[in-house]
Order: C-alpha cells, then sequence, then structure tokens
C-alpha cells in the first residue's frame, strides 16, 4: 500500500474533531537547516519578528508531536519545533551526547534568527527534550527567555533506583549496534509501535497520527525513522538523571513546569521534592487526567496550561 494511501485511508477512518482539523489547517513551512554539517529538520509557525518559541519532542519521538499543539500559539509567536538528532526526519550526528544536544539546540535557534529581535526565545520541550533544553539553560541561559518542562523524569534517588531496577532505566537504554528492524508492510510495523513508558491515550487518533510519522517507507518494506545510535549511553546517564532535580532547583533562570497529573515520571511528590531542593519559586501545572504522553492524552488542556505561563511571562516581563 502506498503511503499516500495509508494517510488517506487513516483519516477516512477517524472522526477528526474540527479543533484538530483547524489546527491542521494553520500555516506552517517545513524545512531543513544544516548545523555542524547536520540536516535538522523543523516546522515553523507563525509570524517572524513576534515573541520567538522553540519546541522539541521526547526520546524517539519527532517535532510532530506539537504540530496540533503549536497552531495554537501561533496567532501571538514566532515558533520552530524542530527533529532531535537521529530522530525524525534529522541526521543523527557523531558521538552524540548530552551536551551536543544541548549545543545543538542553542546553534538551532542562532541559525534560524531566534535570536535576532528583542524578545528572547523561550523553550517548551518534552521528556527527554526536557534534559537537552536543561543542559541548554545551563549553557547559554541568558540568550533564552525561559524554559517550560514538560513531565521530565523527576524523581527522589530512592525511587529512582526502583524505577531503575524494574528495567526503567533511562530513556534510550539499550543496544545502538543493531540495525532497525524491517516490517513487510505498514500494518505490520504499526504493530510494533509502543508509548515509553506504556500507556492507553484519550486520543487515539493522534497515536496513529505520531505512530505512522514515527516510520518510514524503506526498500523491502517499513521500517523505524530514528537512527540505533540514538541508543547510545554513557556510563554517567543514571548519575545525570540522579541530579537532574538539583539542576532544576539551581536553574538561575525563568523556568516553570507542565506535567501529567496522571503521570508516572513526575508527580505530586516529584513537585515536592523540587521544592525542598529549593525550587519554591517554579510554577507547576497539573494537566488533568494526562499521563506522560501529554499532547495525546489532553492537547487543548495542554495547549491552555502553555498560555497560562506565556502570558504570565509576557506580563511579568513586558515581553
Amino acid at each position: 500500500m502506498a503511503s499516500n494511501d495509508i494517510v488517506d485511508q487513516w483519516a477516512a477512518s477517524h472522526d477528526l474533531p474540527a479543533w484538530f482539523v483547524q489546527a491542521m489547517d494553520v500555516p506552517r513551512e517545513e524545512a531543513f537547516v544544516e548545523v555542524d554539517g547536520h540536516k535538522v529538520h523543523y516546522f515553523r509557525w507563525g509570524q517572524r519578528g513576534k515573541p520567538p518559541l522553540l519546541m522539541t519532542h521526547g526520546f524517539l519521538a519527532h517535532a510532530r508531536c506539537f504540530a496540533f499543539i503549536a497552531p495554537f500559539l501561533a496567532e501571538d509567536h514566532d515558533i520552530i519545533a524542530y527533529d532531535l538528532a537521529g530522530m525524525g526526519d534529522s541526521e543523527m550526528i557523531d558521538d552524540c551526547n548530552g551536551e551536543k544536544r544541548a549545543r545543538g539546540m542553542v546553534a538551532v535557534a542562532d541559525a534560524l534568527d531566534l535570536f535576532a529581535g528583542p524578545v528572547k526565545p523561550k523553550i517548551i520541550a518534552h521528556s527527554f527534550g526536557s534534559g537537552v533544553a536543561l543542559t541548554a539553560m545551563e549553557m547559554a541561559g541568558e540568550r533564552f527567555g525561559g524554559l517550560i518542562i514538560c513531565d521530565l523524569m523527576i524523581m527522589r534517588p530512592e525511587k529512582l533506583v526502583a524505577h531503575f531496577s524494574r528495567g526503567g532505566g533511562p530513556p534510550g537504554s539499550g543496544k545502538s549496534d543493531k540495525p532497525n528492524n524491517v516490517y513487510a508492510d505498514y500494518e505490520t510495523a504499526r504493530g510494533r509501535f509502543v508509548l515509553a513508558p506504556p500507556q492507553d491515550v484519550q486520543t487515539p487518533f493522534l497515536l496513529e497520527y505520531m505512530a505512522y510519522h514515527s516510520m518510514r517507507a524503506v526498500e523491502d518494506g517499513w521500517s523505524w525513522k530514528f537512527d540505533p545510535m540514538v541508543f547510545h549511553r554513557s556510563e554517567n546517564d543514571q548519575r545525570q538523571w540522579m541530579e537532574a532535580p538539583q539542576r532544576i532547583a539551581d536553574l538561575p533562570h525563568r523556568l516553570a513546569i507542565v506535567y501529567g497529573e496522571k503521570s508516572t515520571l513526575f508527580d505530586r511528590d516529584s513537585a515536592a521534592y523540587l521544592r525542598e531542593l529549593g525550587g519554591d519559586n517554579i510554577p507547576m501545572i497539573a494537566v488533568p487526567n494526562a499521563k506522560h504522553h501529554l499532547m495525546l492524552d489532553e492537547p487543548l488542556a495542554f495547549v491552555a496550561a502553555l498560555r497560562s505561563v506565556l502570558t504570565m511571562w509576557e506580563v511579568d516581563a513586558g515581553d
């Protein structure tokens, strides 16, 4: 079955709500920008010159997780959502690690002129992408207007150790030398697509949308878009996750957290722990009914939470 046929079949088999159709009709640019010799895939919404936003996604996901979120912010912003290296349609970086990803985030903002205007760009990042953004803020926080962390895994040390012992290692733990599987047809490949951590979603058509764009047609069938080298991890990964809560509490730049009320990776105790570490001034907003994958569970409530934070910051700073 040709890929266009699959897209048409997917659209025809779902009763798509008006909000989603309208969001996808908002004009956007899709292109690549070269950063340090590697192609980075991105989308752009809104009008240049308006307050800029830079968005990125979780592990093994892609920028399209914001394709139905960004349009609701586009009237007032210049928005970039991009694929992290080796994920989505972006090329992989040699010897990629957290610092290289963070430098890449700053470089993407620079290459796309997000630093050119009078208002500093703000970052909105989900899960694994939030870890990248946290490092980018530590490197170049004075160049950004703030960071909204969306459901990054934050736990007390004893809980994190228990989480790792149950097999819930750092995102991407696994082998990086095994090529991606190839499946005979799209339906078989789709049957292998799961969320991490596993969960049902309240808007199944969005899961189908994300699944389709996580794969590509290849010579012998269908395979994953991500580069298997994204699974490479260093021996310091667990230590870095242990240190993340204190790094967040210590960040001297504007910060907010949006998380799923039913998330297993960030919960009320995570919020309490950050406050105990000194993060009393960090706004933390729980999206009702949502688990880790906020945009797939409660997309409109997620938009409302993001709008609330951005409006608060604009009022406070006169942006």
